[in-house]
């Protein structure tokens, strides 16, 4: 007869699951709670206990550590010493193994565990089990996913055992379901650290969809999930249009990331991870308006991010435009309505008051993994610091620090023109400063913006030729970082044209 050993913490379908095995020959073996469950639906069961003749011990910490349980799993059941080691140490074989562990992620998601709690929650003889029945694939069936019951009962019936090319799948879904739970757990106790660069880095992500192509129709792609940040376009509702794709995903990310640094009503218009245009307004409405004004061009077949509720108004306005995705935190029901009728148009809902909390962001290189702290840092308009005679009013440090927050998000070397809390011009990612500055103020004064203009570049002003350009264009106020061994080149440049200048003393590079 062959026998399965049943101990499972999700206990989702596994009566049925064993007395199917019971059906199909099988003797089960079970531990604890699950024996309890198994046993009052009436699924004839024997206890660990019975096999090993040794009790549970130590509060339910050792129950299955003992050879003739590793014993039965492990032998090779083609070598004459193995078949004696279980004859004489009369070892009986177990041909299945059906674990999932201890819920130690659900637990740790509780704001109000206890790091003792937690602790209790480190499954030891699950993964033990599994690990063990995964490497002796070829004589074990391994299962830890209640989703692959129904493929081995239907195997069980069709072959009279599961295939071995399942076996092999299965035993590498259990080796990645046993990598993953030691690397919550070892990140959870690393989390207690103060250093947050560690000798060796452990990642586990969850499947969530395949994905067209990548960048390019030539590039595979997929989507996995690597924390339960509330902030995340993961965690977006999609009410209309097709999946995301992978440029889709990077473009929403990147706006969502720009719109996080606003509190009042703001819009964001973004494209290739750019932003083409940001306002903010007392209404939704009018911070759209300003976001699209900002580059009537480039927004389209863009994104457009929202932090408050689209109204009707405006859902007829956006409806106007073609683009890739609208992003918000909610849709009156006409809005809905009118946004829907293209449906092509990627409509994304999605809490836009909860804060990130992921403190890593990763970078692949060939051969490696770029690890760094999210740029999470902005300066307060307190913390502006004027170095000019001319001192900026109240208002135009606002107006000031609107435009830090902005360029921040913007790709280095990254310059962004501001009129008001409006983009009218942005120059991103270019090899000089001088030639960020120069699209910048380009667009701007194309978009009829040519006075009392605020300039925010990402980093210092090595020379004062971006100070004497921007004077050209109508450009009155500054911000940028400071520390360039020639700052006083640029402030000097600032008092010779009565333009206000300040510092952050915090650059924001974006590669």
């Amino acid at each position: 007869m062959k026998r399965a050993l049943i101990s499972v913490s999700d206990k989702t379908n596994i009566a049925h699951f064993a007395s199917a095995l019971i059906s199909h020959g099988f003797e089960i073996i079970s531990t604890g709670k699950t024996k309890q469950i198994l046993d009052e639906a009436g699924v004839l069961t024997k206890s660990v206990e019975d096999i090993t003749g040794f009790p549970e011990i130590l509060d339910g910490r050792v129950k299955t550590l003992h050879p003739k349980i590793h014993g039965g799993i492990l032998s090779l059941r083609n070598k004459p010493h193995h078949i004696d080691d279980v004859v004489s140490n009369n070892i009986e074989y177990i041909d299945l193994v059906c674990v999932n562990l201890y819920p130690f992620k659900e637990t740790i998601s509780v704001r109000s565990s206890t790091f003792d709690e937690a602790v209790e929650q480190i499954d030891i003889g699950g993964p033990s089990l599994l690990r063990s029945a995964a490497k002796n694939y070829e004589f074990v069936t391994v299962v830890t996913d209640i989703n692959d019951y129904n493929l081995i009962l239907t195997e069980l019936e069709s072959y009279g055992d599961t295939l071995p090319e399942t076996k092999r799948q299965l035993s590498a879904k259990a080796f990645r379901t046993t990598a993953k739970y030691d690397s919550i757990i070892a990140n959870y106790f690393t989390s207690f650290d103060n250093s947050s660069m560690i000798d060796t880095i452990t990642i586990s992500g969850d499947f969530k969809q395949h994905l067209r192509y990548g960048e390019n129709p030539h590039q595979k792609a997929a989507l996995y999930q690597l924390s339960d940040d509330p902030y995340s376009i993961l965690q977006a509702i999609l009410l209309n249009g097709k999946p995301l794709s992978y440029n889709n995903i990077q473009d929403a990310n990147a706006a969502i990331n720009i719109l996080a640094e606003h509190s009042e009503p703001t819009a964001v218009a973004l494209k290739h991870m750019n932003p083409c245009g940001v306002g903010t307004g007392e209404t939704i409405f009018e911070a759209y308006q300003k976001a699209y004004k900002s580059d009537t061009i480039s927004i389209y077949g863009g994104i457009v991010a929202l932090n408050r509720v689209v109204t009707t108004e405006l859902g007829f306005e956006i409806n106007k435009l073609f683009l890739e995705i609208i992003i918000a935190p909610g849709f009156s029901k006409d809005a809905l309505s009118i946004l829907r009728k293209k449906k092509n148009l990627r409509i994304l809902q999605l809490d836009t008051s909860q804060k990130s909390t992921d403190t890593v962001e990763y970078n692949s290189v060939n051969g490696g993994l770029l690890i760094q702290n999210i740029d999470k840092q902005i300066v307060s308009i307190d913390e502006l610091h004027c170095v000019t005679k001319r001192f900026p009013s109240e208002r135009e440090l606002e107006q000031l620090h609107f435009a830090w927050k902005v360029v921040k998000h913007v790709k280095s070397n990254g310059i962004v023109i501001t009129s008001g809390t409006q983009t009218v011009g942005v120059g991103a990612g270019q090899m000089n400063r001088v030639g960020a500055a120069k699209i910048a103020l380009e667009q701007a004064r194309n978009n009829g913006f040519t006075e009392n203009l605020t300039l925010a570049s990402d980093a210092f002003f090595p020379f004062d030729d971006v100070v004497k350009l921007a004077y050209e264009y109508g450009v009155n106020h500054i911000v940028q970082p400071g520390g360039s061994i020639r700052d006083n080149d640029s402030i000097t440049a600032c008092d010779n044209r009565y333009m206000t200048m300040v510092f952050t003393n915090n650059r924001h590079f974006k590669h």
